[in-house]
């Protein structure tokens, strides 16, 4: 018997262990499946019994596989817990709020008031896509957007609270002709292109979540291009006869553009706080406070009886 184990050996079995499925497992911890399958041989050796019964058409754990399972989990968290001392409360909490304006600046306001003595800061500068990849890596602590739009391996490494339930809207020239309405059906889309970030894989999952709303409804997605940075950029590309470009209710609307709610049905954004899992700060304390009071006050989860929402996307947010 060993007087050490190497943690990773320790991560290997505890994903198959909880996929009983070992590509979905190795995808869960980003290593090919033969490496994850050499530590598990490699587990087994040093501990002196199969944790696992292997065929050809399923992945099931002994008695000792179930039996040890608890015991590793604890030895993970133990080193979570130690590594996140070891990276300090006292750092600052990088969060993503991907635009100015939005719901999760609201959270980061509030937590700000409820951790005083903790240095929360902000950056703009990517969707959720991109983002998780910094999350997953550590170089980023925490950011918002559509949970349900990341791959399962990705979601596998973070955890998530769901915030709002976003109305999405469109912002228009102002010489557009759908300017003039106060809200635009779907239907009034018909016809035309609706820009959402094609091409930018950093936006990926509003993409997707777009392609979904306009599917069957006559309307086509703009074609990848150069993404307009800084309002004075954006009110120009519009100026120029843009694409109506999506949005949502809160966006921030520069001179020369309007917005406008989208109706019948009302399309929802599904935004959720993201952080890496075993991350332990202060400072996210008070943003996950934070998101549940503003939206037990706000209403942020209310779905409307005529909303729109990917049934995938509705399960997640509800956690089932």
């Amino acid at each position: 018997m060993p007087r050490d184990l190497d943690p990773r050996l320790l991560r290997a079995y505890v994903a198959a262990a909880e996929e009983l499925h070992f590509t979905r497992a190795a995808a869960r911890l980003f290593v090919a499946q033969q490496a994850l399958s050499r530590d598990i041989r490699r587990l087994e050796r040093e501990l002196g019994t199969e944790l696992f019964l292997r065929t050809t058409r399923q992945v099931a754990l002994t008695g000792d596989g179930e039996r040890l399972l608890p015991h590793a989990r604890r030895m993970l968290a133990a080193q979570e817990d130690l590594l996140a001392a070891a990276r300090g409360a006292d750092r600052p909490l990088l969060v993503d709020l991907n635009t100015a304006g939005l719901s999760s600046g609201r959270v980061l306001a509030r937590a700000r008031e409820l951790a005083p003595d903790h240095e929360l800061m902000a950056r703009y500068e990517s969707g959720l896509a991109g983002a998780a990849a910094e999350i997953a890596a550590g170089r980023l602590d925490v950011s918002f957007g559509r949970f349900a739009g990341l791959g399962a391996e990705v979601r596998a490494v973070l955890r998530h609270r769901p915030v709002r339930l976003e109305p999405m809207a469109v912002l228009l020239a102002e010489g557009d002709p759908l300017a003039a309405l106060d809200r635009v059906p779907l239907a009034a889309l018909a016809g035309r292109r609706l820009y959402a970030g094609a091409g930018n894989p950093c936006t990926a999952e509003w993409t997707d979540l777009a392609a979904r709303l306009v599917d069957g409804r006559g309307v086509a997605l703009s074609p990848p291009a150069p993404m307009a940075v800084g309002m004075e950029e954006f009110r120009r590309v519009m100026a120029r006869g843009g694409d109506p470009v999506l949005a949502v209710v809160d966006h921030p609307v520069p001179p020369g553009v309007v917005l406008r709610p989208l109706v019948d049905p009302v399309p929802l954004s599904p935004v959720s706080m993201v952080w890496r899992r075993g991350l332990a700060h202060p400072g996210l304390d008070a943003l996950v406070s934070a998101a549940d009071e503003l939206a037990a006050r706000e209403g942020w989860l209310h779905e409307p009886a005529d909303s729109w929402l990917p049934e995938g996307d509705r399960a997640v947010m509800r956690g089932t």
